[in-house]
């Protein structure tokens, strides 16, 4: 069994490869070759413990990510198995690895849902998920112009220019949220926030929406407008955002949307669903991460580490 520590996963996975093993994953999914199934949580008095579980029959692996959380901090891990023989081949810690798949699934979204000539950016939420957020948009559309921000003066104009420097593109951060989304041909919500930061007010016909950070029901990040004025509304799995997504269960309870008008995106990239029909067409891609994304990358991750010889063999 090989173990993968944080940084050798850092070493092992761009985001150009967790795009192309994101979108195979998804994929298949839109081709029923996949298993996958919802977040699970286990609530203790200061603790939870979120167990993913999934298994991809064509690639030969299947596996679980678990995490824990309390208040100070949360420890994700991912274990990978070999479908044929059951042997555990790999542990791999996995916050990395779940920071790049959340993006890269975000990329695959703006990839098939987002305008092909998408040129602006307005990001909100300047925190580590927002980073992968950027990179994966800037690797499927000709990016020029990034506005970000975050309620942390000092936060935002440190991730402004750091992006800046990493993607060689023009960012600059913005006094709020509205600066950001007005005008954006993309708008990226990347926030814990518990109460809707962008509002469908601010966006220009024809945007693209990536809402990444919620996955609860009692939390938006999204207002009724944006979900109103939403054209083709996608997330990755309809039965895990039944449970966790405050962004579509809140609008639905008050009849302003139906569980079937949203699809999920690996039907749109199988080609079962079309996305944007028509270029003023506002879309919605609400993210929440789910398992097959977690072992295609951890898959990817394990087949070079075992050809670059990285890791550490473990004996059970």
């Amino acid at each position: 069994m090989l173990f993968l520590t944080e940084e050798e996963v850092g070493q092992l996975l761009t985001m150009k490869d967790a795009i192309r093993e994101v979108e195979a994953a998804l994929r298949a999914m839109g081709e029923g070759k996949v298993e996958v199934r919802p977040r699970q949580r286990v609530r203790m008095p200061h603790a939870l413990l979120h167990i993913m579980p999934a298994g991809w029959p064509d690639r030969g692996y299947f596996g679980f990510k678990y995490y824990s959380s309390t208040r100070k901090r949360t420890r994700f891990w991912f274990h990978l198995f070999d479908a044929e023989t059951g042997d555990l081949v790999a542990v791999i810690q996995a916050d990395r690895l779940g920071q790049q798949r959340t993006g890269a699934a975000s990329g695959v979204a703006t990839k098939y849902l987002a305008p092909e000539d998408a040129s602006i950016v307005g990001i909100i939420g300047t925190g580590w998920q927002a980073e992968s957020q950027l990179e994966a948009v800037c690797a499927v559309r000709g990016i020029e112009t990034v506005r970000c921000f975050g309620r942390d003066r000092a936060a935002r104009e440190a991730f402004a220019k750091k992006m800046a420097a990493e993607l060689g593109i023009d960012v600059r951060a913005v006094d709020s949220a509205e600066a950001a989304a007005r005008g954006a041909d993309i708008v990226v919500t990347a926030t814990n926030a518990s109460q809707p930061v962008l509002h469908g007010e601010w966006l220009e016909p024809g945007a693209h929406v990536n809402a990444i950070g919620s996955n609860r029901l009692e939390a938006r990040e999204v207002d009724d407008e944006v979900v109103k004025r939403s054209a083709f509304i996608a997330v990755d799995l309809i039965e895990q955002a039944k449970i966790e997504c405050g962004d579509l269960a809140a609008p639905i309870a008050r009849g302003l949307l139906r569980w079937d008008r949203v699809h999920e995106l690996g039907d749109v990239v199988a080609g079962r669903v079309k996305g944007r029909t028509h270029p003023e067409d506002i879309t919605l891609f609400k993210s929440h991460g789910i398992a097959i994304e977690d072992v295609a990358v951890a898959a990817f991750v394990y087949g070079r580490a075992r050809k670059e010889r990285m890791g550490q063999e473990l004996s059970l």
